[in-house]
């Protein structure tokens, strides 16, 4: 019997011991040319740039894209609608309608007749009159309505109308509050990449420490452990920096949101500037949007008051018919017409329309005790920002001045460590401080300028 051969179903693993030299190297390069490019895939999927994003393109794009600002201009349209449906109140109304009947009915048998004007004298016996037998009637109508006088609806129509106005102003209020969120949420990813530039700063200035000490280290001239603290104020930094990198994702993530596009870009801002150095505006505009719409309300209840008022007076409406008549369905044996006015009065409701005014007036108070209660409010609102907006100003002076003194520190003591005259941690310590410091000038920055653009938002005007 022949000798067994392998099963071509073995392991690579098995096989492998068995390969020449050659082959084996092959292998290997091949493996190796793989990994590679497996590695560049996802290092290039992993690096894709940024997008530069101006503070201008936000918010137009906001502007254009958002949907909650979407969802206000469809409120604005569904008003419009509803207004363009008390149109009704001037236009005419006009219906056709036809009817097939039949009847043994006496008085209804002799009208169809009457109708379709076949009355004949022998449609007068008794006998017929009594027992008509079966009468069919097929007849076509045509009816018009033309509002004449109707004032509760007049009013009603100019309430309905006032409802669009406040939607309008509500849209524009969105639009407001959406260009300061923008703001902010930018202004929150100058923060972030201005945090990222302390940090990356302060990475190196710790890498080149380290450097230095570990040279010290092997020539003995400094301590093991002050490498070591070197070591663990750079695992620090650098894990503040990984957090700092998804902070930046997570600002861009929202300004997409915000934008109506996609997630997953990151993008980068322009440079952070303080700004706002004008004098503080010192009262809440009047003519504000929300207060405008609220005024509009207010204005709306008012005529929704008269409409009611009006109610007590008649109403006057013309109307007009024309209908054929024929026992055959697509006879057209007989015509007629009916014309009119009608005045029609509603004298006494059981008090329905005396409570419905004065349920109008509660309202109408109540829309008045919102809007005084709203303006006090946003005005003891912008003078807590007026002062939060001081405070910031006086705070960036302070930090700019702490991080000079605080680079100073770091520079003499770096000197005095380098002659081996303080050890790591006293270096490490300044090296923080400098940092805190510059972190904390940033984070005044970003509260004067999102402080400034709150202030704007609070006393914006409605132009006429």
């Amino acid at each position: 019997m022949s000798r067994q051969q392998p099963c071509r179903t073995d392991s690579f693993a098995q096989n492998y011991p068995r390969m020449n030299y050659t082959r084996r190297k092959q292998v290997n390069v091949a493996a190796g040319l793989v990994t590679a490019l497996l590695l560049f895939m996802t290092t290039t999927h992993a690096q894709q740039p940024a997008v530069y994003l101006t503070l201008q393109e936000a918010t137009d794009s906001t502007l254009a894209n958002n949907q909650d600002l979407g969802l206000s201009r469809l409120d604005e349209k569904i008003a419009s609608a509803k207004t363009k449906e008390m149109d009704a109140i001037y236009l005419p109304q006009a219906d056709f309608s036809f009817t097939a009947l039949s009847s043994n009915n006496p008085l209804n048998a002799f009208g169809f007749k009457m109708q379709q004007q076949v009355v004949q004298q022998k449609d007068f016996n008794p006998d017929l009159l009594n027992n008509p037998g079966a009468s069919g009637d097929y007849s076509g109508r045509l009816q018009v309505k033309q509002p004449l006088l109707n004032m509760d609806l007049v009013y009603m129509r100019k309430a309905v109308a006032a409802q669009e106005g406040i939607y309008q102003l509500k849209t524009k209020r969105t639009a407001e509050y959406l260009a300061y969120e923008v703001k902010k949420a930018y202004l929150q990813l100058q923060l972030v990449y201005e945090a990222e530039k302390v940090l990356k700063e302060a990475l190196r200035s710790a890498n080149a420490m380290y450097t230095f000490t570990n040279n010290r280290v092997q020539e003995g001239l400094m301590q093991k452990s002050d490498a070591l603290n070197v070591k663990v104020w750079i695992h620090t930094v650098e894990t503040n920096l990984a957090e700092t990198s998804s902070n930046i994702r997570n600002a861009s993530d929202y300004l997409s949101l915000l934008m109506g596009r996609p997630y997953g870009t990151v993008y980068t801002a322009e440079p952070v500037q303080p700004e706002n150095n004008e004098p503080a505006t010192v009262a809440v505009p009047d003519n504000r949007a929300d207060f405008a719409a609220m005024k509009k309300a207010m204005e709306a209840s008012k005529l929704m008051i008269q409409s009611a008022e009006k109610s007590y007076l008649p109403r006057i409406n013309a109307f007009a018919a024309y209908q054929v008549n024929d026992y055959r369905l697509t006879g057209f044996g007989a015509g007629s017409y009916l014309a009119g006015l009608q005045l029609s009065w509603d004298i006494f409701k059981g008090n329905s329309t005396k409570n419905k005014i004065n349920t109008r007036q509660t309202e109408l108070r109540k829309l008045a005790g919102q809007l005084a209660n709203q303006q006090a409010q946003s005005q003891l609102e912008l003078n807590k920002t007026n002062r939060q907006l001081e405070d910031a100003r006086y705070k960036i002076r302070q930090q700019t001045a702490a991080i000079d003194n605080a680079a100073e520190a770091l520079r003499i003591l770096q000197d005095r460590y380098e002659q081996g005259l303080v050890n790591s941690t006293d270096v490490l310590q300044a090296q923080t401080q400098l940092s805190q410091q510059q972190l904390g000038k940033a984070q005044a920055v970003f509260s004067l300028n999102s402080t400034a653009a709150y202030i704007h938002y609070l006393t914006s005007t409605q132009k006429n």
